[in-house]
């Protein structure tokens, strides 16, 4: 059983750590990504542990229906695409959440203006190989706080329901969760494990909506037109 990838508006380059610290640094490209994570081990004295967390990535990367190929593809995507946020607006950088699975983009998180979301939405047409950008961005408001709060919440419930969950290939999927709206993009095997991944999200108590980016395994990658 692999460990599903679970995230939540609380995002880790929000708190001030090393993503927003070298932010400035960042380039389209893995390289740069590896020499990062490598000096950091190293630096850090955790160069083993390091090691072994990015085996395991791998080793559940290359199990998904994407393979390794498309999760190197989707990295490349999402780091050009912070690259772009950051030098176009640190803010914009640091509020926007990107999820990235097959070239589509999904794009969560709050912004001050509405002329924010649609910057966001045309820097994310500017990255090679993007096939399909899905703006779920909202204009901000004084509950977000509160809201960040209950998403963590929200988030490890489910994360812990699919990953003991028997019944669905968990390393398929990503979910987001956004003011009690969860977000799941991936490949379902079949109809029927997809109603089971929304059944699963649908079941936390609280959660208001559950938005579904899935496609069914052997259907065509969308690749629509600017989305927001």
């Amino acid at each position: 059983m692999f460990r599903p990838l679970v995230r939540h508006h609380h995002h880790p380059k929000r708190e001030g750590g090393i993503m927003r610290a070298c932010a400035h640094a960042w380039k389209p490209g893995l390289l740069l990504l590896a020499g990062l994570a490598g000096l950091t081990a190293l630096t850090s004295g955790c160069a083993p542990v390091a090691l072994l967390g990015a085996g395991a990535k791998t080793a559940s990367a290359a199990s998904e229906e994407r393979g390794l190929g498309g999760f190197v593809d989707d990295a490349a995507i999402q780091t050009a695409l912070n690259g772009k946020l950051f030098t176009t607006n640190e803010a914009l950088f640091s509020a926007v959440d990107l999820t990235v699975r097959e070239g589509r983009v999904l794009m969560t998180g709050s912004v001050p203006r509405a002329e924010d979301r649609l910057t966001a939405t045309r820097l994310a047409w500017e990255v090679t190989d993007v096939r399909e950008v899905i703006n779920e961005l909202t204009l901000r408001d004084k509950n977000d706080a509160v809201d960040s709060g209950r998403d963590l919440v929200l988030s490890n419930r489910l994360q812990a329901s699919l990953l003991f969950a028997t019944d669905i290939r968990s390393a398929n999927y990503t979910v987001d969760v956004v003011n009690g709206v969860v977000y799941v993009m991936g490949v379902a095997q079949d109809a029927t494990e997809r109603e089971r991944v929304l059944g699963y999200a649908r079941a936390v108590p609280h959660v208001r909506k559950v938005v579904d980016y899935t496609r069914l395994k052997g259907e065509p990658v969308p690749a629509g037109g600017p989305r927001s």
